[in-house]
């Protein structure tokens, strides 16, 4: 066992050991930034010495890409041939997906990359069933689909957390807390928002548990010691994701409900990827996740084109799609006309930073 290993190892018993309440939260908090200050240090360790695995090499396509994660042997590959234009092995026996298998959705104009992961297994977050290469493909995810069967729910908490401990936040967003490190003056706290999750105090151990001792701190949302941590790091992936239960013909309406009532209507859906059950649905719940939205363009003195939309993402901008459209676009750009929902009237002159509705019209001027 390394020195860092030592420490963590004797830093976790004391968290063991101390109560979790009103009075031990600073200390709590003090003693998890210390086992995720330490972990930090061990894990860049071992990646300059070769010891950290590499990613597979996968070239992102199309408008978004989506990893499928199970365990092995749950169907993953039977879906994707099922939903794409892949052709990923099919076997009865474990570990049949040896590589990442990438497939194409097209959907409501939508191109959609599919990567079918080889099954994560228990400790892959450390290292085990080549987990740490197949965390590197997550990481560069838009969408998350964790698959299961009927036969094994509990692989769902199982996945999630070796998720987590893999630096991936799913179904979360990035907490709205800003650092900034000074040179004296200790640290100041400053909220916008009633903190309930967490107390001043306990913000500054955190921070002192990683040696960050003078700077200023806003908090705009209320946060846990964890989320405080994750925005220290800076080095987590927030990500939507899709429950997927597979074989939902071996049970009932009763047994679905007991599983819905453990995770959100929006994130679950039961299928059958062998008998094509809701394969339909599930286009449509991975389209919506993935929070597309369709704008047309229009040539200056010419009819817009909608045929073919640009498939952008909620909250995109004019920029945005001089980005989508050609690189040289945001250096040539003067203005847009804008025809739709996001313009008090058609033909609204805007700027790069105008934000986009679905349906819009852009006519962009160089």
């Amino acid at each position: 066992m390394g020195a860092e290993e030592n420490k963590i190892q004797k830093l976790r018993e004391e968290l063991d050991r101390t109560p979790s309440n009103k009075g031990t939260q600073h200390h709590r908090g003090l003693l998890k930034a210390k086992i995720a200050a330490l972990s930090e240090t061990k894990e860049k360790k071992a990646s300059g010495t070769g010891a950290a695995l590499g990613g597979y090499s996968v070239k992102k396509t199309g408008d978004a890409t989506v990893v499928l994660i199970g365990f092995p042997s749950v169907g993953k590959s039977t879906l994707l041939n099922k939903i794409t234009n892949a052709n990923s092995e099919v076997g009865g026996y474990d570990f049949t997906t040896l590589d990442v298998i990438p497939g194409v959705l097209e959907y409501e104009g939508a191109k959609i990359q599919i990567l079918d992961v080889p099954g994560i297994i228990e400790g892959a977050a450390e290292g085990k069933g080549r987990g740490r290469e197949i965390l590197s493909v997550i990481c560069n995810s838009d969408l998350v689909i964790i698959m299961t069967d009927v036969f094994k729910i509990r692989h769902i908490d199982i996945i999630k957390k070796e998720l987590y401990n893999g630096r991936i936040r799913l179904e979360s967003k990035k907490p709205d807390v800003t650092i900034e490190k000074t040179g004296r003056g200790g640290i100041t706290v400053n909220t916008a928002v009633k903190l309930e999750k967490i107390d001043a105090r306990t913000v500054k151990a955190v921070l002192n548990g990683h040696r960050i001792m003078n700077a200023n701190v806003v908090i705009y949302t209320d946060v846990t010691d964890d989320q405080l941590t994750d925005i220290i790091l800076n080095n987590r992936k927030y990500v939507p994701m899709v429950v997927l239960v597979n074989k939902s013909e071996f049970i009932d309406e009763v047994e679905m409900d007991a599983i819905r009532n453990k995770y959100p209507d929006d994130i679950v859906q039961f299928i059958s990827a062998e008998k094509e059950t809701n394969l339909e649905e599930l286009k449509v719940m991975i389209y919506d996740k993935l929070q597309f939205i369709q704008i047309h363009t229009k040539p200056v003195g010419k009819e817009a084109d909608m045929d073919e939309p640009l498939i952008m993402t909620r909250g995109c901008t004019v920029g945005d799609v001089c980005d989508k459209l050609h690189m040289s676009f945001k250096k040539r750009f003067k203005y847009a006309r804008i025809f739709g929902k996001s313009a008090k009237f058609d033909g609204q002159r805007k700027n790069l930073g105008h934000v986009l509705v679905d349906g819009d019209v852009v006519e962009l001027h160089l």
